[in-house]
């Protein structure tokens, strides 16, 4: 069943305070998440906003605890971010943590998945890259039930508020559950209403555009081109790093989320595509792999065997799949023929 927005607000809170860096409103407080277990993205990469850190326990001991403290001195009680918080949530300036309690809630990222059960999905930079060259990131967080993305939300400081005017204010807040739509909120006041919903508008070739990676690591971009051709995309890719991408789709600001396997044994992770996932759903739209299956939440940390990600809106996917299983037929014949 899928459970409210109000249900959630602290992690909107918490989510909030995620972005902003500073420990206050940590995610990781024991009086939000009492018993839900959590799949994390690599749990050392929680330690690159509090100033990096090593693989060696007793250093990175030490590295928390300076840098810690360090961190927290940038936000005074007096930083009007803070105002939200509730002391109840264990948020806010009185609510410390020791070097300990840092380590500990970090370790509790290590959940394997499964399929029953309840679990969070955690990235707290994803679009690392993007991050550091001041570009596109998000911070993602998803809840799954029994191999079910139930709720997204995601964070993209730097994404602006409306794509018609890029050098305009940034700072977005997205959130989807399912059976409730999905809406954007502003980032710097989530609160203040209802949010917009959103809805992926209908596409055709001279409208429609993919969204890509940034990154050619991440994604098969030489295949996308072929897709693209084959679909009589004219217009260029937009390529941004992060989960940012289906924030985009979600509002309509491009027509197809295409990312295809680099290479063989490349198994997609959770994380990268869970509240995705479900903001894309609860859009209008569709995902799945590049099969044309659905993506499979239920198989661990992996999306095991699913092959790519393909998101689209719904008048359009069915064709998106034809393309890439005709682009994959043609490579594939190509490989037979050097051979």
């Amino acid at each position: 069943m899928a459970e409210s927005l109000e249900t959630h607000i602290p992690f909107l809170q918490i989510f909030k305070s995620v972005i902003r860096n500073t420990p206050e409103g940590d995610w990781r407080d024991t009086h939000v998440l009492p018993k839900d277990r959590l799949v994390n993205y690599d749990p050392r990469i929680i330690m690159v906003p509090l100033g990096g850190y090593s693989t060696t326990g007793s250093t990175k001991r030490a590295k928390t605890v300076s840098t810690s403290s360090s961190v927290a001195k940038k936000a005074p009680a007096t930083d009007p971010g803070l105002k939200a918080e509730k002391e109840e949530w264990g948020l806010g300036p009185s609510q410390g943590r020791t070097a300990d309690e840092l380590l500990d809630a970090i370790d509790r990222g290590n959940y394997d998945g499964g399929r029953t059960g309840r679990f969070w999905t955690l990235d707290p930079i994803d679009g690392t890259k993007g991050f550091l060259r001041g570009e596109q990131y998000a911070v993602c967080l998803a809840l799954i039930v029994d191999a079910r993305v139930e709720l997204g939300v995601m964070g993209c400081p730097n994404l602006p508020v409306s794509a018609s005017d890029p050098s305009g204010p940034r700072g977005c807040l997205f959130v989807a559950v399912r059976g409730q739509g999905a809406y954007q909120l502003p980032l710097d006041r989530p609160f203040s209403g209802p949010g917009t919903r959103l809805t992926i508008p209908p596409t055709t070739p001279e409208t429609l555009n993919f969204l890509e990676s940034v990154e050619k690591a991440h994604a098969k971009l030489s295949f996308n081109e072929r897709v693209a051709q084959i679909l009589g995309v004219t217009r260029p890719p937009t390529r941004m790093d992060s989960q940012a991408k289906y924030c985009s789709l979600a509002r309509g600001d491009g027509g197809v989320y295409l990312r295809m396997p680099t290479g063989t044994g490349y198994k997609e992770k959770i994380w990268d595509h869970a509240p995705g996932s479900v903001l894309v759903e609860e859009a209008g739209g569709v995902i799945t792999d590049g099969r044309g299956k659905p993506l499979d939440f239920g198989l661990g940390r992996t999306l095991g065997e699913n092959y790519g990600v393909v998101a689209a809106g719904k008048d359009v996917h069915d064709k998106v799949i034809a393309a890439v299983m005709q682009a994959k037929a043609e490579e594939d014949a190509a490989a037979q023929v050097q051979q």
